[in-house]
């Protein structure tokens, strides 16, 4: 502890977590570590065939390793912590340990805001331009667009990282909430945070608006251009790739835009753990599953994967 004038500053916060210890939470936290354990091997098999099978070599595809990358990232910041402090009864956080938190995972989360929007315009000029989809989307092209994803969201994350632990903390050290997330944080701040809390706004103006409209724009032009194709297999392949991508939008920005564009007026402790639950634990299990399961070229790889593993194995034996 630190003294502040007549105020006591806390030096650590404690998570309260999102479980208690009751006989329906242990079986929810147990479902978490199976989804968990789940998100780990599809997006480390997803980026795994992307590397190995020559037919995944697309600019596509080479998001979406991009994409598995963040989830992995963005699942192992959240749920082994989680995890730790469920299992050994108490979540003790230093207020290092809360900033870098906080870094790691808007930095991803904003990460994945752009390269959404990134995956959107490529499946945009795959469609509606597709003679000229090698000269558009070269590879400087999607280094680039990686590239400024990290960026974006590394700046976002430092910035909102800084700026919240910048806040003097007194009184209570509890947040209602299983990580340190600035909305959850910022209910402990002893000061005014009404002109942060304005600044973030602007920030997911930024991050989450201009994305989504560059993601909704694309794919209004995409259903534009798919329902002027004449073969009907190629409508269902573009469908069928688009309808996955809007899954993934829909959960990721829905969730995302909930939690940072409302007045902290509005936030219940409750409803935002389930909400951050869904950006942070289900999307990133979903996508590998979602984008394996409605696309050919990736079921076509991992068959041919476990075919040579397989085959691999019986010459060992």
């Amino acid at each position: 502890m630190a003294w502040a004038g007549n105020q006591t500053l806390i030096s650590h916060f404690v998570l309260l977590g999102l479980f208690t210890h009751s006989p329906l939470h242990i079986f929810l936290f147990s479902i978490i570590m199976v989804m968990f354990l789940v998100a780990l091997s599809g997006n480390g098999l997803m980026i795994l065939l992307i590397l190995v099978d020559p037919r995944l070599h697309s600019p596509m595809y080479f998001f979406l390793s991009w994409l598995s990358l963040m989830d992995l990232m963005l699942i192992s910041t959240i749920v082994p912590r989680m995890a730790t402090d469920f299992l050994r009864g108490r979540g003790s956080i230093s207020f290092t340990g809360c900033g870098l938190q906080i870094l790691f995972f808007l930095t991803l989360l904003g990460d994945e805001c752009f390269l959404l929007a990134f995956m959107a315009y490529d499946r945009y000029v795959a469609i509606s331009n597709p003679l000229r989809y090698s000269v558009v989307m070269s590879r400087r092209v999607c280094w680039l667009m990686v590239a400024g994803s990290w960026l974006f969201g590394l700046v976002d994350g430092l910035i909102q990282a800084v700026f919240t632990l910048r806040f003097p903390y007194c009184g209570s050290q509890e947040i209602d909430h299983f990580f340190c997330e600035v909305p959850a944080v910022l209910k402990l701040a002893c000061a005014d945070t009404s002109l942060y809390e304005t600044m973030i706004y602007v920030c997911c103006v930024l991050m989450l608006l201009l994305p989504f409209s560059v993601i909704s724009a694309s794919y209004l032009r995409i259903l534009v251009a798919v329902l002027r194709m004449r073969s009907a297999e190629g409508r269902q392949k573009a469908f069928a790739t688009c309808s996955s991508h809007m899954v993934v939008v829909s959960l990721f920005y829905g969730a995302a835009m909930i939690t940072y564009m409302r007045p902290q007026a509005y936030h219940s402790s409750k409803q935002d753990k389930v909400v951050s639950a869904f950006y942070t634990m289900i999307t990133p299990m979903l996508n590998p599953l979602i984008y394996s399961l409605r696309n050919k070229e990736v079921t076509g790889a991992l068959r041919k994967f476990l075919g040579r593993c397989a085959s691999g194995g019986g010459a060992l034996g």
